[in-house]
């Protein structure tokens, strides 16, 4: 489990094909000086796990499911990404609960800076968007944040110079990809909804999944 606070903002050092997933390096910050093999970090926002510790660099594997439903297959050598630590318990829980589990793919479709500041507009899966309310949290590359405004095709967006600075969403443009996760209140309570008039059905469980995917 995650709040969606960012603590580190590193590059990727390297990528290579291990099966049909991949191996990612990325510098580790100096933070992270408490990190061991087996921790979960999330990596814009997709929970992967520590496999080594060599040269500076944290290694993770991501499976094939992983590479197809985040961005971190598109990612290269360079490119940075948004770190943060499995939450501690009796920690300060500053964002929201976030579970390190990507819904899906989002797409920037409006920029619209004004000075330091920025206002930006994502398009997102209609399953996403029933469970998404002005106000409402949702996570974007692994970043909680407030959302302002939601319609049946998109949402939006405000974002501080601080966030911009220390973020991968200062670099995001027009036409990119983003990693979203919705609250996890608000999956419970669709579920709910959904399921109030099954009477004496049997339930059906909540999709799950490892914590090295999605």
């Amino acid at each position: 489990m995650f709040t969606g606070l960012v603590e580190a903002y590193e590059p990727v050092e390297r990528l290579f094909a291990e099966g049909p997933g991949m191996v990612l390096a990325i510098r580790t910050p100096e933070l992270f000086d408490d990190v061991g093999i087996g921790d979960s970090i999330a990596i814009n926002g997709c929970c992967l796990t520590v496999i080594r510790l060599a040269d500076g660099c944290m290694e993770f594997q991501a499976g094939a499911e992983t590479l197809q439903k985040t961005t971190l297959g598109i990612l290269r050598p360079g490119d940075c990404v948004n770190l943060e630590r499995a939450l501690a318990l009796g920690a300060r829980v500053g964002g929201h609960l976030v579970t390190g589990h990507v819904d899906a793919q989002g797409q920037v479709t409006a920029r619209e800076d004004d000075g330091q500041w920025c206002t930006m507009r994502f398009s997102a899966p209609t399953s996403l968007l029933r469970q998404m309310a002005p106000k409402g949290s949702v996570a974007i590359d692994g970043v909680s944040l407030t959302l302002v405004d939601v319609t049946d095709h998109d949402f939006s967006i405000a974002l501080i110079p601080h966030t911009l600075s220390v973020t991968t969403l200062g670099q995001r443009r027009v036409n990119d990809l983003v990693n979203l996760e919705t609250d996890l209140l608000a999956k419970y309570v669709q579920r709910q909804l959904e399921t109030q008039n099954w009477g004496s059905s049997p339930s059906v469980p909540l999709s799950g999944g490892d914590r090295g995917e999605r």
